[in-house]
């Protein structure tokens, strides 16, 4: 590789999705496996123009670019780190693959229903049917994370003893609901969300992540 592979990120977003911005993923599976990476950072007109939209699609970040690929969709990019890295999936057929369907299933079982439930207290907040849903979207998320923490059990993370990319998609979905009390109800997924969070790479992940924003308010 001639250069270091690079994301995408905005340089400036509200407080509130500070923590939450998806190049977090990106940058903790950078840390998880000690690749240095680097960010090119836009401001949201670019990353609506024709020039963006052509590696993104739907005018999102983040976006990744290596020696061989260009990719959008943070569980993608996460895989391809991991796939160029050592520490974040198995060797073993059996073992890439559930890693690989735990990715998918934070990002098509879990992340809608956590959305939802932003959809109606933030992001629509102020919007007569919003405390309509409210019940009925919390009451799904609570079942599906029900069901989340009987596949757990008692495992430190989701496939038995190893960490994969699989519970670090799944641990950065679930802490969309980090300023909520959603969790409360479920201590294993409590427990399993605070490990993921003081792992050294998520910790460094997380501090950078925030430090772009502080640099923006400081410039």
């Amino acid at each position: 590789m001639s250069g270091l592979p690079t994301i995408t990120t905005f340089r400036w977003v509200p407080e509130f999705a500070r923590g939450y911005v998806r190049d977090l993923r990106a940058r903790w599976a950078f840390e998880e496996e000690g690749q240095a990476y680097a960010v090119d950072l836009i401001d949201g007109p670019y990353a609506k123009s024709a020039a963006h939209r052509h590696f993104q699609p739907f005018g999102q970040i983040p976006t990744y670019r290596d020696d061989e690929v260009e990719i959008f969709e943070s569980g993608a990019i996460a895989i391809r780190i991991a796939e160029q890295g050592s520490h974040l999936l198995p060797t073993d057929t059996n073992g890439r693959l559930r890693a690989i369907q735990w990715v998918i299933a934070a990002l098509n079982s879990v992340e809608p229903m956590v959305m939802q439930h932003a959809v109606v207290t933030l992001f629509e907040a102020d919007c007569p049917w919003s405390p309509m849903r409210h019940d009925r979207v919390v009451a799904d998320i609570k079942s599906r994370l029900a069901d989340l923490e009987a596949a757990l059990g008692d495992k430190p993370w989701l496939d038995g003893e190893t960490f994969t990319v699989g519970d670090l998609m799944m641990i950065s979905v679930l802490g969309g609901l980090r300023e909520t009390d959603l969790l409360a109800d479920f201590p294993k997924l409590t427990d399993f969300v605070a490990r993921g969070e003081a792992r050294p790479a998520h910790v460094k992940a997380m501090a950078d992540h925030l430090a772009v924003y502080a640099d923006a308010k400081a410039a």
